[in-house]
């Protein structure tokens, strides 16, 4: 008795593993095969603008109006890359914070205003159910993302 216990127990785990380990599509196929470093966007941003890529990384935020958006985390600290989608053709469940993700599209880079900063910050602020102090916009800034078309996370 207390063997098939054994292996019944055995079995679940193994069953939820397997569950936990299953990858989940969004948007289109991944079709790329080389991943791009995070950090390599980073340190040439103008290189990889209008370019599309595929990154990987653990996803450190989710957009929780709308889940229109993860944020990953880069191979270097401090550093994260946000992965936007149009709303509603997407969506990310917020429980993927934490999971790995692996994501194609297309590289943006802007320069924003500090009116663009504020608006955002504000908006961004609503969205995040965090505070948001004006006083950390200081001037323009340089904004990397990637339009997303595809991803896999688990």
């Amino acid at each position: 008795m207390r063997q098939a216990m054994l292996a019944v127990a055995v079995v679940m785990l193994c069953a939820a593993v397997g569950v936990s380990a299953a990858v989940k599509k969004y948007g289109k196929d991944l079709a790329m095969k080389e991943v791009t470093k995070i950090s390599a966007i980073y340190a040439n941003p103008d290189g990889f603008n209008g370019k599309k890529v595929q990154v990987r990384g653990t996803i450190v935020e989710v957009c929780e109006m709308k889940g229109c958006w993860i944020a990953l985390a880069s191979d270097k600290e401090f550093q994260q890359m946000r992965f936007k989608v149009d709303d509603g053709v997407i969506v990310f469940p917020l429980d993927a914070k934490g999971l790995t993700a692996t994501v194609e599209g297309v590289v943006t880079v802007t320069l924003e205003s500090v009116a663009d900063q504020l608006e955002h910050g504000k908006m961004m602020a609503e969205e995040m159910k965090k505070p948001f102090d004006p006083k950390t916009v200081t001037g323009p800034k340089t904004t990397i993302m990637i339009k997303g078309e595809a991803a896999e996370i688990q």
